[in-house]
Parts: structure tokens; sequence; C-alpha cells
């Protein structure tokens, strides 16, 4: 690991992976929510278009991306809150309009060859210069600090855009925030892993979070810190083994996600362990004389101390504290009043559950 620190373009290399290790979690985890996993590959797209005419016009190809990802973000949104074309078919624009613009005019261009064009597409992040750096520390820092002064609007509108709205929320213009903090994730990304594999660091890591997360905070502290380790071990990774660092960046988020289902799958099984009761010859049933506690998708009954579940051709010994159920006679518990009463948004909407659930 220390020899990796003897080259200058691999330590450019090591600090534009952790910013965008960073930054991309933090807006994917709304495009997840709002069930647009896709529009960061969308945008991608667009940005190759931007990418041409840098290039076509010998001017910075990272600026003129960000403008158009910018305004094609915008259009795009602006275009489905209007609801003049759905959303899939405003992606499926953008997908094939951006890149064949982007392949037309690097074709037109004297700089522009194959090798150019693959650089931004799979990402060549060895190439990534100083000034690169400092716009995509810029670029990050402006990321990291709108998605945490917006978060809570922009977790509430993703999570339901009408009652968001009703309650007094400018929708569109949380909207459109989102919209362009992907357009600059897209940009800040495609020297990392490049236009064609944007959307997996920003949407995996989240997917993966997600699995184990008990809340929305605690998924994005989670996604954050897995989209770090899979960029920063990627580069590594690639540097030792020769691969390409785009593809190992993504594989390794991969991994993460495959080991957090098996965690979770581990888990959930672990949960609904429990000790077998010990042996008698009583048959419980509704007039069996003893206490049956409703617990999911079946009934326990109270017997001697114990707390009997029926299961197959035995009982499992339940034990009261691996329930929430409530004590014998008290009343069954309610369902928590809907946050944002008279038309206010609660001040922190975004420590609910990942699944949305209040």
């Amino acid at each position: 690991m220390i020899e990796i620190l003897d080259y200058a373009f691999m330590r450019n290399a090591l600090i534009a992976a952790l910013l965008i290790g960073a930054a991309a979690p933090l807006v994917g985890i709304f495009l997840v929510q709002r069930r647009l996993s896709l529009v960061g590959d969308g945008l991608g797209h667009v940005a190759l278009a931007g990418v041409a005419i840098g290039i076509l016009t010998s001017t910075s190809p990272v600026l003129t991306a960000l403008i158009v990802a910018v305004l094609g973000a915008v259009g795009i949104e602006l275009a489905r809150a209007r609801g003049r074309t759905g959303g899939d078919q405003a992606l499926a624009l953008m997908f094939y309009g951006g890149i064949a613009t982007g392949v037309v005019l690097i074709g037109r261009s004297p700089q522009g060859t194959s090798a150019n064009l693959t650089a931004y597409l799979f990402g060549s992040i060895t190439a990534t210069t100083r000034a690169d750096l400092y716009a995509f520390t810029a670029l990050t820092l402006v990321v990291v600090l709108v998605t945490t002064v917006l978060r809570p609007w922009l977790f509430a509108a993703a999570q339901d855009e009408e009652y968001a709205r009703a309650s007094g929320l400018p929708v569109t213009a949380v909207n459109l925030a989102l919209s362009i903090l992907t357009a600059v994730t897209v940009v800040v990304s495609m020297r990392v892993v490049g236009l064609l594999l944007v959307s997996a660091l920003m949407i995996i890591p989240n997917a993966a979070a997600q699995l184990l997360a008990g809340s929305f905070g605690s998924a994005i502290r989670l996604a954050t810190t897995l989209g770090v380790l899979a960029a920063v071990g990627g580069v590594v990774t690639s540097f030792y083994a020769e691969t390409p660092s785009g593809g190992t960046i993504v594989l390794i988020a991969l991994a993460f996600f495959v080991v957090a289902d098996i965690a979770r799958r581990l888990a959930g099984q672990w949960a609904h362990h429990h000790a077998p009761a010990e042996r008698h010859d009583h048959e419980h049933g509704p007039d069996c004389g003893h206490q049956a506690v409703p617990h999911g998708d079946h009934v326990d009954y109270l017997h001697d101390g114990h707390r009997h579940a029926p299961h197959d051709d035995h009982y499992d010994e339940h034990h009261q504290d691996q329930h929430n159920d409530p004590a014998p006679g008290a009343a069954p518990p309610t369902r928590a009043a809907r946050p944002g009463h008279r038309g206010e948004l609660p001040a922190e909407v975004g420590e609910r559950h990942t699944d949305g659930a209040a």
C-alpha cells in the first residue's frame, strides 16, 4: 500500500475515488427512494455529449459536461412535473440522444479518437489531473452541503410527493435540486467509474445499506461508508491486479451487496430460531384452558410459566423478551399519527425507516 503513494497519478486517483465514494451514495439514496435508480445512466449519456463539445471546442470537458448534464437534468424534471412525457420515455430520449450526439461530435473533432471516448465511457482514473481534482473537490463539497441541508425535504418529497406538496413543501424545486445534484455527481464520477457505470456507485451501496440499516439516517451513513470502501478499494485493487478501475470498483460494491444480503438472511433465520419446549402430552387449542396470545400468523399459549407455539409436530419455546406483544389486558398499540399535522413537516423526517414506513 505504501508504494502506491509513490506515484503522483495514483495519489490523485485515490483522492478522486474518496470524493466520489462519499458523494455518490448521498445522492443515490434519494433516487432509490423515488425509484429512479437508472436516471444516472440517462444523465451519463447526456454528459457524454458535453464531453464531446469540450473536446470539439478545445475547452474543459469537465465544465462542458457539467453544463450539458445540468441542463438535461432540469429539462427532464420539468417535463416530468408538467406531465408532457412519461419518466421512462424521457429517460429513453436522454439515453439515445445523448450518446448519439456525443459519438457524432467526437467523430467530428480532430482530437476525437476511440481512446478518448473509452476513457470517459468506462473511466480512466489514472488520467485525473490536478485541475480535475480541484474541480471534483469543489463539486463534491457542493453535493455534501446541499444534501445535508435539504435532507429532510428531499426525503419527504421522495417518500410521498403528494403529501409533501399538500404540506406546503416546494416539491418541484426540491426535485430540481435532486436532479441537478445527480448531474453534478455524474460529472464527478465519470473519471472514476465512467459514464456507463456511474449509476452503480450511486445505487449499489444504498441497496446494500438498506438490507442492514434500521433507519434512513443509519442507511445514509452505512451507504457512504460502503461507497468509500468500494471506490478506494477498487482503485488499490486495480493498481495491483492491473484491471480497469471502474469495473473493479463496481465489482467490489456488488460483493458488499452480496455479503449484506447473506448477513440479512442469516440474521432473519437467527431471529426466528426458538428453543424447543419441554416434552408434555397436553394438546393446546381454543378450549385447552390456557391463555392464548396472538403472535404474527399463529397463536402462542401460556402454560405453567412457559409460552408455547405449535410448530409441525411439536411446540417451540417462546420467551416474552423475544416479542413486543402487549401485556395481557393491555390496550393494543395504535399506529402513530402521520407526521406533518396542520401542514407542518417534521424537523427530521429523515429518521424514518428506509422502506418509507412510519
